[in-house]
């Protein structure tokens, strides 16, 4: 097996490393282009806010999951009643 076919030798570890640093590479063009389209928008402060109540709820999620306190479908329900996503009945 030589170099380039990736045996476990130096040859290996430099494909792996390359593999890697184009991944990353891919990754932060793709990041780049969405933030770019993110920050073309015009309701971007609707957007953030959003996001933060997102996150939110994520942590009241997971606080509970650890606590094992109110059922996780319940509070979600809750969380969306309140923001007027809650449905037909809501």
């Amino acid at each position: 097996m030589t170099s380039h076919q990736g045996g476990d030798g130096d040859g290996g570890r430099f494909l792996f490393a390359a593999g890697l640093a184009d991944l990353a590479l891919t990754t932060c063009a793709s990041a780049w282009t969405a933030a770019r389209g993110l920050l073309a928008r015009s309701d971007l402060e609707d957007l953030a806010a959003q996001g933060k109540e997102d996150l939110r709820a994520r942590g009241r999620l997971a606080l509970d999951r650890v606590g094992g306190d109110p059922a996780h479908l319940e509070i979600l329900a809750r969380h969306a009643r309140t923001r007027g996503t809650g449905g037909p009945g809501a």
